[in-house]
């Protein structure tokens, strides 16, 4: 199994879906984040380049995932760039990577960073299409990332509505907050979305939606199951 993450910024593979990399890397899957604007260079009080680099792979290796992919795109501009040039590097991860699963932002985040970097994925994801030898995709997931999709106003696009739940343990939950922690400054106190209690709340929640002690919530863009996996 090869799932690439693709997002924006750095921390948002965490937030999304990290409690879920946990549970896949335990398994033997093979992840990889994808982040397009790795230097975060319009972040307030962001530490050096070179010490943000060191907190993005300090926070892959908590997770058990590969080595990330980074980017130099423009922080809070990616809307200045070339769609081509995005959907691009996200189709040069997916063919280093052979990916075939792909986790990323939904489209309806509040952060402009996320809709361009879902929308380059979404266009990406469907270069098995295009090019022999791709594996082909089984999967497209959006995911819910904290202080950005629970912040947007569901008035220009229709809001994140979850359809697939991931069940993780408590353990892979400690993991994404340990992975969290390894980034100067993204954790908040509570009621701050990005705190502890609202992110053990969250899996919580998810979970008691799917009948599991805990789960991370997507929305399924695209899956192709087989008969195999149906049948259970």
């Amino acid at each position: 199994m090869s799932i690439l993450v693709v997002v924006a910024h750095p921390d948002d593979e965490v937030l999304g879906c990290g409690a879920t990399v946990s549970a896949l890397t335990r398994a033997g899957a093979s992840v990889t984040a994808c982040i397009l604007s790795g230097t975060a260079a319009a972040r307030r009080h962001r530490p050096a380049a070179e010490t943000l680099e060191a907190h993005t792979r300090a926070a892959s290796d908590v997770l058990g995932m590969r080595p990330p992919i980074l980017g130099d795109f423009p922080n809070i501009a990616l809307n200045t760039v070339p769609h081509l040039e995005l959907v691009q590097f996200v189709e040069a991860a997916i063919e280093r990577e052979g990916a075939h699963t792909i986790f990323t932002h939904h489209p309806a985040d509040l952060n402009d960073d996320h809709l361009q970097v879902s929308r380059a994925a979404q266009a990406a994801a469907r270069l098995w299409l295009r090019r022999p030898g791709i594996p082909s995709l089984r999967a497209l997931y959006f995911m819910e990332v904290l202080s950005s999709t629970d912040w947007a106003f569901p008035v220009a696009t229709a809001p994140f509505r979850p359809d697939a739940f991931i069940g993780v343990e408590p353990g892979d939950i400690e993991r994404k907050i340990e992975a969290l922690s390894r980034y100067e400054g993204v954790m908040r106190p509570f009621p701050h979305s990005r705190s502890r209690e609202a992110i053990e709340a969250l899996a919580t929640l998810r979970g008691a939606q799917a009948g599991r002690t805990g789960a991370e919530a997507f929305q399924t863009a695209f899956a192709a199951p087989t008969p195999a996996t149906l049948r259970g």
